[in-house]
Formats: structure tokens, C-alpha cells, sequence
């Protein structure tokens, strides 16, 4: 990874913002069909599956796999506990509510930085991700403060908010436990760790698997999840972790919502409404401001 340059790091963890925000559309055709957490670990299989002859082929990287795996097992923990903790909240309650949460990543993920780390939060720094959440709430509740101040926490939220720091350790632990690994190999090991925590979580929650419903064109849509979701995204997150430090990457999710609804206006033509373009500003600038600080050291 030593000759990613920060520039190409920004626009990794850019383009895998935009590939998630898509994957937010897939998933919405899926998710009435098949449980998440069997879609989850699908998403994992197949990956696993198509990465397995590029890495296994090569004995350099497959000699890399012994040795990167107890550390990526201990990454795709914090990963797929993100992912039950949001399906085990979401029974309870509401996809509104757990976007707003979300919102709340960046910051906490600065919070443990600053302790791990040393990265300091400076003044004006948390001036300016408070203005992002503040932005990215503009564009969730659309600009409308009576629906902000019904907003009001229940025990699926307090599930989802463990799920979250679960979320922010994920990012810390890819920066703590780095070793110069080839980032082919860090992804693969990570896909058969989280495998693994899914099928663990598939008995405890003692879900079916279901994947024959996977039938016409939600096949697509499973292969965008699985591809540009599962394996693009692992690789250009772990890759602009490690250069940029995870406060920094963290800071991109201001930008999910603004990312979904470019993707919403470009796929399906649903226009932007008028009132969350303020928003759509706010949580630019500051997830811009929010990179000008100095380089993290490696």
C-alpha cells in the first residue's frame, strides 16, 4: 500500500460511498425476499467464491493466508456484528431511526481515535462534524423539524447503536492490525471471517437460508452486492484505512444519503427535492473540511 498516494485514497473511499449507496437499491429488491442475515453471508459466500482462484492460484499469496487470518477473524467480527445488530434492531425499530443513527459514526469513530491513536479532535474539528450531522440530518428527515423533534429512541435503537461502535471498531481495527498485508489477501481472510460470524449468527438466530428465492433479475442484484458491494468495497475501505486513518474514511458516511439520492435521480429519475439541497451542501463542505487536517502517521 505504499504507493497509494492520499489523493487515490480520497477517491477509493469516495467511490466505494457511491458503491454502497447503490447497494442500498439492490438490497431494497432483495430484502422482501430473503432474510438479511442469509443475504449477508450469500453476499459473503459468493465473494469467497470468486476470489478463491485469483488468490489460491499464487503460492505468495496463498502463504499469506495463515498468517493474516486470526487478525482478519477478530476485523470481520466487529463487521458482521455492525450487520446483526442493524437486522436484530430493525425488528424493533425503524429504517429512519437507524439512518439517523448511522449518523452518529463519524464522530464516535473520532472519539476512539483520539484514545487509540492520539488523534486529536481539535475544536474547530468537532465544529465541523457536528455540522455534518447536522447536515446529514437535514437530508434524512427533509428539512422538516417537527419530524426531527418526534424523533425518540426505543430499545431497537440502543441495539443499533452497539451495532454502530461495533461499525466504528471495524474501521480502527483494520488501522491497528495492519501488517503490511497484501490487500488481496486482507480481503479474502476478512470475507472468511465474516462468513463464518454470519453462519454462527444464521444458528443463534436459527434463520433459513432461502437462497433458491434468489431467482431473474434480483440475480443481478446479488451479483452487485456481492462484487461491487462485498469485495470492491472491503479492498478500497481496508486500502484508504490504512492511508488516511479512520477517522477520515468514517467521515464519508455524511455523504451517504446525498450519494443515494444521485443514484435514485440518475437510475430512476427521482428528482431531488428542492428542500434537502442545503443539506446536500452542508454535509459536502464538511466532509471536505473534515480531510484538511494533517496526514495521520502510518
Amino acid at each position: 500500500m505504499k504507493n497509494t498516494s492520499t489523493l487515490q485514497a480520497h477517491m477509493y473511499v469516495l467511490f466505494a460511498t457511491f458503491l454502497v449507496a447503490g447497494s442500498f437499491l439492490a438490497s431494497q429488491k432483495l430484502a422482501n425476499v430473503v432474510n438479511p442475515l442469509s443475504l449477508t453471508l450469500l453476499r459473503f459466500i459468493g465473494a469467497i467464491l470468486i476470489m478463491a482462484p485469483f488468490i489460491l492460484v499464487r503460492k505468495s499469496l496463498r502463504d499469506g493466508i495463515f498468517k493474516t487470518l486470526p487478525r482478519a477473524l477478530i476485523i470481520s467480527l466487529f463487521y458482521s456484528l455492525y450487520f446483526m445488530g442493524m437486522f436484530e434492531a430493525l425488528k424493533v425499530t425503524t429504517v429512519l431511526n437507524t439512518g439517523t443513527l448511522y449518523t452518529l459514526v463519524p464522530l464516535m469513530t473520532a472519539i476512539l481515535a483520539l484514545f487509540i491513536f492520539k488523534e486529536k479532535i481539535s475544536f474547530n474539528k468537532l465544529i465541523v462534524y457536528l455540522v455534518g450531522l447536522v447536515g446529514t440530518l437535514w437530508v434524512i428527515f427533509k428539512g422538516d423539524l417537527n419530524l426531527l423533534l418526534s424523533f425518540s429512541l426505543n430499545s431497537g435503537d440502543y441495539i443499533f447503536i452497539i451495532g454502530s461502535f461495533c461499525m466504528c471498531c471495524y474501521s480502527i481495527s483494520i488501522k491497528l492490525l495492519y501488517r503490511n498485508d497484501n490487500p488481496l489477501v486482507l480481503v479474502f481472510c476478512t470475507l472468511i471471517g465474516g462468513a463464518f460470524w454470519m453462519a454462527l449468527g444464521m444458528l443463534i438466530f436459527q434463520k433459513p437460508l432461502d437462497w433458491h428465492l434468489v431467482q431473474g433479475n434480483l440475480i443481478y442484484n446479488m451479483l452487485y452486492l456481492i462484487i461491487g458491494t462485498t469485495i470492491i468495497t472491503l479492498f478500497l475501505y481496508q486500502k484508504s484505512t490504512v492511508i488516511l486513518g479512520p477517522s477520515k474514511v468514517m467521515s464519508y458516511i455524511y455523504l451517504n444519503p446525498v450519494a443515494v439520492a444521485v443514484l435514485l435521480l440518475l437510475i430512476d429519475n427521482k428528482s431531488i427535492e428542492t428542500i434537502v439541497i442545503p443539506g446536500i451542501i452542508i454535509t459536502s463542505i464538511a466532509t471536505f473540511l473534515l480531510q484538511k487536517d494533517k496526514k495521520v502517521k502510518r
